[in-house]
Parts: structure tokens; sequence; C-alpha cells
């Protein structure tokens, strides 16, 4: 779509979904959302962009390409887990730890994995649909 109202306003709303998404992510542990709902508000962000300004500019606004944040993720959820396991608790159980003065508990990090993780293999999903549509029309 090529028109001066969706390009203006998804500027504006890709940052507001972003800062949303991180919002659900962030109280998740404790309240409803957590990484599955804010990695999906996240991709909704990404494809109204891409909507907007073409799968190139989307694209350039990720630090990585999508599938290796999928890697990433299934990294970061896998050692949250294993982090009580090496202190000799049952695997998956929460552990809390402070980092810089911040107390940070493995349920957040497992969030983080799970938030990468989806949304590194629905931004890959939705930018494959996107790039084969634009190769059938085309043929």
């Amino acid at each position: 779509m090529n028109t001066l109202i969706l390009k203006t306003t998804s500027r504006f709303l890709f940052t507001l979904l972003l800062l949303l998404s991180v919002f659900l992510l962030l109280r998740g542990h404790n309240e409803p959302g957590g990484g599955f709902i804010g990695a999906l508000v996240a991709v909704g962000a990404y494809a109204l962009f891409a909507l907007a300004h073409g799968l190139n500019a989307a694209r350039k606004l990720l630090p990585l390409p999508p599938l290796r944040l999928v890697g990433w993720g299934l990294l970061v959820a896998l050692v949250s887990a294993l982090v009580a396991f090496f202190l000799d608790k049952p695997l998956m159980t929460g552990v809390w730890f402070s980092l810089f003065g911040v107390k940070i508990g493995t349920p957040v990090v497992f969030d983080i994995g799970v938030y990468l993780t989806v949304f590194g293999a629905l931004l890959s999903a939705i930018f494959g649909l996107e790039e084969s549509a634009h190769t059938q029309e085309g043929s």
C-alpha cells in the first residue's frame, strides 16, 4: 500500500506497539502477559511497518535475521532453565540473582527467550509470505 496516512501513522504505531510489547513482556511473570503475547504484538508492529514501507525497510529495522533470533531465543530459554539444575534444584525452578543492583529471576529470562523465539519464528513466516506474494505478483 502506498498511502500517506498509512506511512505516517505506521511510524508512530510501530514505536507505540513495540513499547506495549516490552511492557507485556516484563509484566508477564506476575500478571497476564509474557513473552508469547509480547512477541505477537511486536510481530504485528513489524508487519504493519512492512505493509506501509515495504519488506526491505522492515528488515533493516531488525538487529538480526529472524531465524537467528529464534536460535538465540531457544538458547536463552535453555540457559534460564538449566540455572536451577546446576544449583542442584529441580529443572526450571525459579532462581533470583542481582545484576548491576537489579534483582532478576530466571522466569523473566525464560520469558525473554520465549519472546525472541516466537518473534523470530512468526516474523520469518510473515516475511516469507510477503516475499512469495510479491513473487507471484511479478510472474
